[in-house]
This record gives structure tokens, sequence and C-alpha cells, in this order.
């Protein structure tokens, strides 16, 4: 056996993930929240993680030889503590407590790991356990995953870390370089974050929804750069306005928001009403111009002498799922390529701080990630047990052909649940635990927000679709796997396909490539057949507010809560009983 490495996140309070490595090789990686149930597992460990982790890998705990936290004391002598205590002045305790006691976070986390690894009987003193400060786990999640072999710039977009918010660095011969770091409270995605709030969206989850609503709007009509001081390679936030702690912070009916009333007086109340109005749509698109503008400024500023010599750019932290973002630093003129992981945000640290581990303390060569599909995976004989003993008593069909019987069933118009194989790690639905939806059936894409998603009508979806498609819709793209980035989609194509379409004529494309995936490609593959067209329309399988679905169980769940009529898992098609039917029927 080769040397088994551990990585965890969650060390900011959501989002806690593990990831396995044997060697330099990433074997499996779960969010704690797929298995636990509860979005972004807040102020949980990755106990069930770890679990999944080591019983799919047919380990056994003492065989762990390391374990990677996403976390990391910073020195009194470091700029960042002492950056936090002026830029925080008034509120004296955090200032104070920041220099005094600046490490009491991480020695907090710290224990509760080396107590959760105890009580899953991994022994510490055989183990090392071995801190990667957040930002430069970040960077590693992108860096090492990407198989970029050029001096590769390196993008870190984050709410915050121990203290730094954003990195810029490269890499080059499996090393990672910093050249800058910001710190709390001057944090690009924690303004976006902020002003997500005023506009009455919750932090982790609003972000996409106002990247979205921007392209409805006007950057023009109102301007929003007062919200930050920006002077081409400085970057400090209007902390009398966001990004605010203590009595700074509005509250209302006792909840403290991350703005100040400051910002209501120069703005106008916080949004309560429909977002599409006059101001709230055109503040959206203020917020997405301002953070494009400066994030794309401060990496020319940074990162354009690497960028000239490579032409690389790795993407991660939370600020790295905006997809418009991402769009806007690919056309950058030293770009030639971007790579942004599946899972950007903080679940991704768990790959990260492996990752980095195994490069710089054991100076061994990590494999780049070629797919996501790493999580719990499921046999047909397992999925059959499952609906045996489901209360709602579904009726099941073995398919001898799934993928074609799922094209049929798509072309016919109808909406269609879709779990196969391991489950993807990261918040994108790549073609595992998915809701499919024919793009020429235009009614069936709004039924998925109206009947199964229940999301708002103006939001659109991603396409999943054959590389040969991709060829001619999105202009050869490159690292499209993920849907973790924005192409132009050519007029024809916008008449064609609108429910995948921005606004603004991008889409968040995902190729699907056979080696991959083969039965997701299959299904494209026989949609061509059918339609013309190897395209399908393809959103998470799971409802408003829950994580997406792991098990067979989850999943019809989720089936007989919503107003789904067929789901396929694995080799079986299931349908639900008529309502007037209290028996059970086997098909």
């Amino acid at each position: 056996m080769g040397l088994v490495t551990l990585g965890l996140s969650g060390a900011m309070g959501y989002d806690p993930a593990a990831a396995l490595f044997i060697d330099g090789e990433l074997m499996l990686a779960v969010e704690e929240e797929r298995l636990i149930r509860r979005k972004h597992a807040r102020d949980m460990l990755p106990i069930e993680s770890i679990r999944y982790c080591l019983r799919a890998a047919k380990l056994k705990p003492r065989d762990v030889d390391q374990v990677a936290i996403a976390y990391a004391p910073v020195s009194l002598l470091s700029p960042a503590r002492w950056h936090y205590a002026r830029r925080y002045w008034y509120a004296p305790d955090r200032a104070l407590d920041v220099l005094f006691n600046g490490n009491r976070r991480f020695r907090r986390y710290y224990q509760q790991i080396q107590k959760m690894l105890s009580d899953l009987g991994i022994p510490l003193e055989k183990i090392k356990l071995i801190p990667v400060e957040h930002q430069l786990a970040h960077a590693a999640s992108a860096y090492y995953m990407s198989g970029f072999k050029e001096k590769t710039a390196i993008l870190c977009v984050d709410i915050k870390g121990e203290y730094a918010t954003t990195f810029f660095g490269y890499g080059e011969n499996g090393r990672i370089h910093k050249i800058k770091e910001f710190y709390d409270p001057d944090s690009l995605s924690g303004m976006y974050a902020s002003v997500c709030d005023y506009l009455g969206f919750d932090m982790l989850d609003g972000e996409s929804k106002v990247m979205g609503i921007a392209t409805f709007g006007s950057a023009d009509k109102y301007d929003l750069s007062f919200l930050a001081d920006y002077r081409g390679k400085d970057f400090k936030v209007n902390t009398k306005m966001l990004n605010v702690v203590g009595l700074r912070r509005y509250k209302h009916r006792g909840i403290g928001h991350s703005f100040t009333p400051a910002l209501l007086e120069k703005l106008g109340p916080r949004r309560a009403g429909d977002v599409f109005q006059d101001p709230y749509v055109h503040y959206a698109a203020g917020i997405q111009h301002l953070y494009e503008t400066i994030t794309t400024g401060l990496t020319a500023h940074y990162l354009s002498g690497i960028l000239k010599s490579g032409g690389k750019l790795a993407i991660a932290g939370t600020g790295a799922f905006n997809v418009k973002l991402n769009q806007r630093l690919r056309a950058l003129p030293w770009v030639d390529e971007v790579y942004v992981p599946p899972a950007a945000g903080d679940a991704g640290t768990a790959i990260g701080a492996a990752a980095y581990v195994l490069a710089n303390h054991n100076n061994l060569p990590v494999a780049p990630l070629r797919h996501a599909y790493l999580g719990p995976k499921y046999t047909t004989e397992r999925c059959i047990r499952a609906c045996e003993a489901h209360r709602d008593k579904p009726r099941f069909e073995l398919l001898e052909k799934p993928a074609e019987k799922a094209a049929e069933l798509l072309e016919q118009g109808h909406l269609l649940g879709w779990f196969q194989g391991r489950m993807e790690f990261g918040p994108r639905a790549l073609g595992n635990r998915s809701i499919l939806a024919s793009p020429l059936a235009i009614d069936s894409v709004k039924e998925i927000n109206q009947r199964v998603k229940f999301r708002e009508k103006w939001r659109c979806f991603a396409p999943s679709m054959l590389p040969t498609l991709a060829a001619e819709v999105l202009g050869g793209a490159q690292h499209a796997d993920f849907m973790s980035q924005t192409f132009d989609v050519p007029a024809e194509w916008q008449k064609k396909y609108p429910s995948v379409v921005y606004r603004d004529g991008s889409t968040r494309a995902h190729i699907v490539h056979k080696e991959n995936n083969p039965r997701f490609y299959a299904l494209l593959r026989a949609m061509e057949k059918l339609t013309g067209v190897g395209m399908v329309v393809n959103t998470s399988l799971n409802r408003p507010g829950e994580a997406m679905i792991c098990s067979p169980e989850d999943a019809l769940d989720m089936f007989f809560g919503s107003d789904l009529e067929y789901l396929i898992m694995q080799d079986l098609l299931i349908t639900k009983p008529p309502e007037d039917n209290s028996g059970w029927e086997r098909s």
C-alpha cells in the first residue's frame, strides 16, 4: 500500500469534506452535507466523509499516514494580523484580540480535529497532522489538479481564510509561490456577499442568483465604486458600508447583517420585494461589474508577467463560482487557458491541503484531476432493495439500455431524474446526480422551475453536450468539464435554445467526454440520434435548500416529494404508482 493521505476542509464553519489520496493519486472525495443531508453542514466536522473514504478504499483507520487540514497558525510577525487590527480599529475588542490571541480559532479547530480523529480510531501518535494555510490550500486545489505543466498564474478569490482573502501567485515545477495577498476585511468576495445580503439573499447561496440577475440590469445606472477604494494595485473595502462587525452592523429583528445603516442611507432600504424592480436589479449589475473590474485589474497588475510567459491561469476560492468573472478573466489578452476546479469553494480545500502536503512535504508528483466523480456509488441491486423497502412503493423496471430509454423519454418532452455511478464532488450536477430535460421542449424546461426545483422563472439552466457539438456552439472551449465558466453563444444557437443561455448571450456549458462518463456520453449520443442534437438541459438532483442527492433512498424521497414522473437509477426505470392504487406492483 502506498502513502495514505487524508485532506480535510471545514475550518471556516461550513462545507466540511474529506479527500483521500494514495501516493499522489486522488481516489475519493465527498462533502459532509451529502451524507448527513444538511446543506453546507454548518458547524460540523467531516466525520461521515472520513468514514466513507476509508470504507470505500477498503482501508482501516490505522492505515492513514497523514492528515492535512486547510487552516494554519499565522505569526504575529505576519502583516496579516496587524492589517486586521488596523482595519478593525472601530471594534477595539477585535483589534486587540487579534494581536494578543490571533491563533485562538486555529487552536480550537486543531483540537477538534485531533479529538475527531481519535474518536474515529485514527491514532494520533502514528500520523502526521499538517496544517496548510487556507489560501494555499485553495491555490493547490487549482494548480496541482489542473495538470498544467507550464509556469501557471494562480488566483484565489475567497471570502476569507485565517486572515487572507485574495491570493495572487504562481506555480512552477510543483511549487507554489506567493506574489501578493489581501487581508480581511479587504475581501472581493466579501464585498460581493455583503451586497447579496443587502439584496435579500443568503451568503454562500445567493451569489449565483445575483450574478444571474445582473444580466438583466444596467451597471451604468448607479455607480457603486464608492464601495471600494481601488487604485490599480491596491484595494480596500469601504468599511463604513460593508464587511463590518460589531456595532457597525445593521440589525433587523435581532439579526446582524454585514453592511451598515450608512449603506441603507446611500442606496435605500434592503430589498424586500421584487428584485427586478429599480434600483435593485441595477445594483446587482453594478456589484457584478465592480467585482469583475477590480478582480481583472488586480490580476493584470500582479499576474500579467506570469501569464505572458505561460498563458495558463488557475482560479479557486468561493468567488471562483462566479462564472461570469471567470469568462472575463479568460478574455485577458495574455490568457490562453483557464482552469477552475469543480469544488472551487471551501470543500475543495480538502483536496488542496492534501495535494499541497504531498508536493511540498513528501516531494511526490500529484496527478491532475481527470473528473469529479469521486463520491459514493450504488449498484442496481442496491437500488432495487431501496425500491422494495421504500414506503411509497415505487414501480420499477429493469432496463437493458438505460441511455436509450432516457433519450426516448427526454425526446417526448418528459423531465427525468438521472442517478448513475459515483456522485459528483462539488456543487455542479455533472451527469450522475441530475435532473434532465430536452432543450427542444421549452415547456418541460419551465416545469423544472415550476414543479421540481421551485426556482425563479428567470433562471436559466446549464447544457451538457457532446464535444463535437461544443466545437460548433462554444468555439473550441477548453476546460469546460465542470460547468465553471461561461462562453458566448452564436446568435443562431441562442434562438434555438434560449433556456440554456443567459440574457447576455452566454452559457455555463458542460462538455461530456466518453472516457470520463461513458453512461452520460451514451445518453447524449442517443439524444443526437433521436433529435439531431447531442445536448440536454442539466440541473442538480435535489429540491430547494437540500444538498445534492447521494443515495438511492435520497433519490426516492426526492422523487416522491416532487412532480418528477420518471427516475432512472442505474439500470432501473422508476415510476410512481397510480394515486388510487393502494397496492404495489413490480413491473
